[in-house]
């Protein structure tokens, strides 16, 4: 079982100060190896992995700030990132809707129905990997999505 620093998140092995920030390592552990002075220290980590996407940006946000622990801190990020992204393809087909009904009113051009099919294969896109996500952070898998993924385990350092 792997210690981290409840200050920073770093591997600290057993060492009783951490080599990145300083901090004491004398703590109160749990049986499951979750620090007691955490605020989600009764959560396990796949648990807290899979309630980091439910709520979608919010609970992302709540434990990408209260957990230290990599495994959630990268899932919490990537909720947020899944959920920005969805927001910005979301504003970017509304947009594209838009100039695509003003073209189809000036040419008369029969292809509205390619709007109509695209956009709830979109969504659906964006439920079927939320859902995926949730169900790899249950498995205490670290799943990461194409291109998100990669931005988030930078940003986190998991």
């Amino acid at each position: 079982m792997m210690a981290f620093c409840p200050s920073c998140g770093q591997d600290v092995g057993d060492a009783a100060f951490c080599s990145k920030c300083g901090a004491s390592q004398s703590r109160d552990v749990l049986g499951d190896g979750a620090e007691s002075n955490s605020p989600t220290a009764g959560i396990a980590e796949n648990v807290a992995g899979l309630l980091s996407y439910l709520f979608f940006w919010v609970s992302g946000l709540v434990f990408l700030l209260l957990d230290k622990r990599p495994f959630v801190r990268f899932h919490a990020a990537q909720s947020l990132g899944l959920c920005v992204a969805a927001a910005v393809i979301g504003a970017g087909f509304g947009i594209f809707y838009v100039f695509v009904t003003f073209f189809i009113a000036i040419t008369h051009l029969p292809v509205a129905f390619l709007i109509y099919w695209v956009w709830p294969v979109m969504w659906f896109a964006c439920f079927a990997a939320w859902i995926f996500c949730m169900y790899k952070a249950f498995q205490h898998e670290k799943f990461k999505l194409p291109i998100i993924g990669n931005m988030v385990e930078k940003m986190v350092g998991a």
